[in-house]
């Protein structure tokens, strides 16, 4: 009889053990961010003040409304689908013109019933191109926000995206610095563009080191399209972005695991797959020293079937973009998204890189 009551109390105990651990999970918040270089999201309307004359409806695109419409559907199909059961609490976008817009995504497509408000400035991009940032109220908070400007000092009249830079917290408790970057394209020559984003990423550092000397364990994510690869020299020598695998820093690189994978990225250039689209976050963050931690410590990329298309001219598939060259094929974009999980604990946690 003893040992009977004996083995009931221990499988008591197992199952209450059992429920305890399974409930601490469950209770355990992940939030998930998403950066996606939409690709030209333009207001029809032509600005005076921008260079934007290409996408309006007598333009070379021939860009109007309807067409604007079917854009965000086509984003907030991509954004939904990739929030899997729930919507992303965090949206970085580049290459959207304005609030106007930011407005019809937010508020005019399937996005509506998930009531994001949007953090958004205009800069002075002579296309009109910003960077912006959309967010669920209900599970973040947003308590400051500017425009990081960027100025050339060796090419002082040129107009250049801001970065933007928000500080947010999450259940309204932990602080997360977010920087949303769209660094100098490589249009106009590789090399000749070096300096101009190894600047933006100058000015990147210049900002993470001043938060990391008010608080060495900073949650900071840096995400954009930095039009350079991890590897490349404004990543991995002046924002000094590493890969954990290999090194300890301040900031790690949550794509260099994408380098060792054949025939995927965020962008396809020829027959190259590469990732301009990067996820990039601090020590404090990646070991969850303030509750907060990237989950699996991975960063994403997001490749539904309905977002490529074949390739004919180089195998294999490629993104299903809005234009190809001239021709209007109504695609959703020219890069696919990259997105992380943020795990938020109960309790103190801190990760052993051998983990």
């Amino acid at each position: 009889m003893k040992t009977y009551y004996r083995l009931t109390l221990f499988l008591l105990l197992t199952l209450l053990l059992t429920f305890y651990s399974y409930t601490q999970t469950a209770d355990d918040s992940i939030y998930r961010v998403v950066f996606y270089n939409v690709e030209n999201l333009f207001d029809p309307r032509e600005d005076s003040l921008k260079n934007d004359e290409a996408f309006t409806p007598t333009g070379l695109n021939h860009w109007t409304f309807k067409k604007l419409h079917r854009k965000v559907n086509n984003i907030a199909k991509v954004l939904i689908a990739l929030g899997e059961e729930k919507p992303p609490d965090i949206i970085g976008l580049a290459e959207v013109e304005n609030f106007f817009v930011l407005r019809q995504l937010c508020y005019n497509s399937p996005l509506a019933k998930y009531h994001y408000k949007i953090v958004h400035y205009d800069s002075p991009d002579a296309r009109g191109i910003d960077v912006a940032l959309l967010y669920c109220p209900d599970r973040v908070q947003v308590i400051h926000s500017e425009a990081l400007t960027i100025e050339f000092p060796f090419e002082k009249n040129s107009k250049n995206r801001d970065i933007l830079y928000v500080v947010a917290t999450i259940s309204q408790t932990d602080s997360l610095h977010l920087f949303v970057n769209h660094w100098t394209s490589r249009y106009s020559g590789y090399a000749a563009t070096i300096p101009k984003r190894n600047y933006y990423a100058s000015v990147v550092r210049k900002k993470v080191d001043s938060l990391l000397l008010q608080n060495e364990n900073a949650n900071i994510l840096i995400m954009g399209d930095f039009n350079d690869y991890p590897t490349d020299e404004s990543m991995l020598e002046v924002l000094r972005a590493k890969d954990f695998e290999k090194e300890s820093g301040e900031l790690y690189n949550l794509m260099f695991r994408f380098l060792k994978m054949a025939n995927i990225g965020t962008h396809k250039r020829e027959d190259f797959w590469g990732c301009l689209d990067q996820m990039i976050v601090s020590e404090a963050l990646l070991r969850g020293k303030n509750h907060l931690y990237v989950r699996n410590r991975r960063a994403n990329i997001f490749k539904a079937d309905f977002m490529v298309v074949p390739d004919e001219k180089y195998g294999g598939d490629k993104v299903f973009r809005t234009y190809s060259g001239p021709k209007y094929i109504g695609g959703y974009s020219d890069h696919l998204p990259v997105f992380l999980d943020l795990l938020r604990l109960n309790i103190n946690r801190d990760f052993s890189f051998d983990e």
